[in-house]
């Protein structure tokens, strides 16, 4: 549906425009909660912006094309309602069309949510987040791309190169969210602090060696490997206390293996953001990282899973590469 109604001309950082907003739904994020939030989102919408268009995906990854054919039709902000594997895939289409005068905007309708939580945006308040679109302030933030050609899980022939919004991670992420997938009674939070504490005990490690392009290369059996653009990931755990989505950096979290009562006191202290004063842990800030495995890694990528085609994978920062509406503080 595209509303009529006549909008104010009016400049928001870089970003002029009588702003014409395409809309794209997830039903199926938050394991499908996601479609019971579409009324409330839409009426939310039509009551808040001009110009608006709405569409839905029918299968995973179809964001991406819907992005496509916005950004070709003129629209210049397009709203991604989901969670981190819907923002990515819009974020990908939008830094990858080379166009700087269409924003993001982004709705929490997903399970973990956590890009979102760098802007304070909580899945409790849909109204606070539909207001920051309302209010149409144009913040440039980083995106990290990884320059290794993989292939999402869904689509296990198209080898590419992705940008990434929130994150990326190897080994104790992976088990994590391949359990939370067998998973049939948890959404949200819960759902993945569950799945974690259980592969505590379970996840054999991953040998891995991190080359930082400005610092000393670490080489171990890690329990987990995160690549950082935002400051969480899991569902609130914040991975990376210090990173900032505009910082130009990308942050390595190295979790050395361990027994499984040390990797329970971890697991805790990161769920406070207090793991970084452990031994087993060491969080390195750089533009760039080269990745060596004994084999090819699978990783996710903002909740979504991918297969690297080699057994190295390079990741670098893109300093303000996208345009996002944000909330102006």
């Amino acid at each position: 549906m595209v509303r009529q109604r006549s909008a104010d001309v009016r400049q928001d950082g870089d970003l002029l425009t009588a702003r014409r907003h395409f809309v794209i739904f997830n039903p199926a994020s938050g394991r499908g909660s996601g479609r019971r939030r579409i009324d409330q989102y839409r009426e939310l919408l039509t009551q808040a912006l001009e110009h608006v268009t709405y569409a839905s995906t029918t299968r995973p990854g179809e964001e991406a094309e819907l992005t496509e054919q916005a950004v070709e039709q003129g629209y210049d902000v397009i709203v991604a309602v989901g969670g981190d594997g819907t923002w990515s895939n819009v974020a990908d289409r939008l830094v990858t069309s080379g166009r700087d005068d269409v924003a993001l905007g982004i709705l929490p309708s997903g399970t973990g949510n956590d890009f979102g939580r760098n802007f304070g945006y909580s899945l409790r308040d849909p109204q606070s987040a539909v207001r920051v679109l309302a209010e149409g302030h144009v913040r440039s933030v980083d995106v990290g791309r990884v320059d290794t050609l993989s292939a999402s899980e869904h689509q296990p022939d198209r080898w590419e190169p992705r940008h990434f919004l929130n994150l990326i991670g190897f080994g104790f992420d992976i088990a994590v969210i391949d359990a939370a997938k067998r998973a049939r009674f948890l959404r949200g939070e819960a759902l993945y602090k569950v799945a974690a504490l259980q592969q505590l005990f379970r996840f054999p490690g991953l040998h891995a060696r991190v080359e930082p392009e400005a610092h000393e290369p670490l080489e171990l059996h890690h329990l987990m490997l995160t690549i950082s653009n935002g400051r969480y990931f899991g569902g609130g755990f914040p991975i990376a206390p210090g990173a900032s989505v505009d910082d130009g950096y990308l942050h390595a979290c190295s979790i050395g293996d361990a027994s499984g009562l040390t990797r329970m006191k971890l697991f805790s202290l990161a769920e406070k953001g207090r793991h970084t004063g452990s031994d087993h842990v060491t969080i390195t800030g750089d533009t760039a990282f080269r990745l060596q495995f004994p084999e090819k890694p699978r990783f996710e990528m903002d909740g979504d899973l991918r297969t690297s085609e080699t057994e190295v994978v390079k990741v670098r920062s893109m300093p303000g590469a996208l345009k996002i509406l944000a909330p102006a503080s």
